[in-house]
């Protein structure tokens, strides 16, 4: 593996350089707001608010090409479309009184349709596949200073709150009494999943984006049980699982999205199978 390092860091193709600063970077952001998402268990929350994405994406591709607006670019139509999705769960489940995975599943299905329907009507061809299930390998100087960006947006509020969020993951109703302001905090924590998730469209693509949520987070609740150190765990597996599978990936010439995950996966069904040794060896 040093060695595959040592080739990729020694290529003239910069390109690989910037995958890897991105990786790096966003890792972060995935492991902190990834233990929160796995504690609070709103995984399928983070799921619609991924696939509403497309929705944005397809509606800056379509207004670029359409109306000659070089500044509208998909990554902005993802931003904007990830934050509106989360305040309309947000606001929905809360307000409103109806099945939240009824909710869910409604705007998880709505957004990839105006996605697709915005994509259908742009002039010229569209390639979508980078967007669906990722290719960091196109990652651009511009991507990594994006990224820096929405880490610092994500981190911040993420240090700052942490007390709060902490409470609202574990008992927002005992929280709420001690005087935290329980709806502020959950739509903060919408709000930076959310931003997480566009950081992720770079990384493992649309589609894949709850493994990359989920997975790092879950190994490291195999092994610790305080958030904290949960947290700091699922940063270095990020780290781990993205930096491999992006080496892995340029050695076998594969898609580097589905190469992570493929790498996570297996790491967190080794997790398990670990886990299950030592209980039986211990009784």
């Amino acid at each position: 593996m040093l060695e595959l390092w040592n080739e990729i860091f020694n290529s003239s193709l910069p390109f690989l350089r910037y995958a890897f600063i991105v990786g790096l970077l966003a890792s972060v952001a995935f492991g902190i707001i990834g233990t929160f998402v796995v504690t609070r268990r709103i995984t399928s929350i983070a799921g619609a608010i991924a696939h509403c994405v497309l929705g944005g994406i397809g509606a800056a591709m379509y207004f670029k090409v359409e109306y000659n607006l070089a500044w509208c670019h998909p990554i902005l139509g993802a931003i904007a479309a990830a934050i509106l999705a989360a305040l309309v769960i947000g606001f929905v489940s809360i307000y409103a009184r109806q099945r939240e995975d009824t909710i869910i599943g409604a705007i998880w299905a709505i957004g990839m349709a105006i996605g697709l329907l915005f994509i259908a009507k742009t002039p010229g061809e569209v390639d979508l596949h980078s967007y669906l299930f990722g290719n960091i390998l196109l990652i651009s100087r511009d991507d990594i200073y994006i990224t820096l960006i929405l880490d610092i947006v994500i981190i911040v509020p993420a240090i700052l709150l942490f007390n709060s969020i902490l409470g609202v993951c574990f008992d927002s109703h005992f929280s709420e009494l001690r005087g935290v302001r329980v709806k502020f905090i959950y739509f903060t924590l919408l709000i930076m999943t959310a931003l997480t998730i566009v950081l992720m469209v770079n990384v493992v693509g649309i589609i894949m984006v709850i493994a990359m949520l989920t997975l790092p987070a879950a190994v490291a609740g195999q092994f610790t049980k305080r958030l904290w150190s949960m947290m700091l765990l699922s940063v270095l597996l990020s780290v781990a699982f993205t930096s491999t599978g992006l080496a892995v990936s340029y050695k076998i010439a594969m898609p580097s999205g589905p190469t992570i995950v493929v790498v996570a996966g297996l790491c967190y069904l080794g997790a398990l199978v670990y886990k299950k040794i030592k209980s039986a060896r211990v009784k």
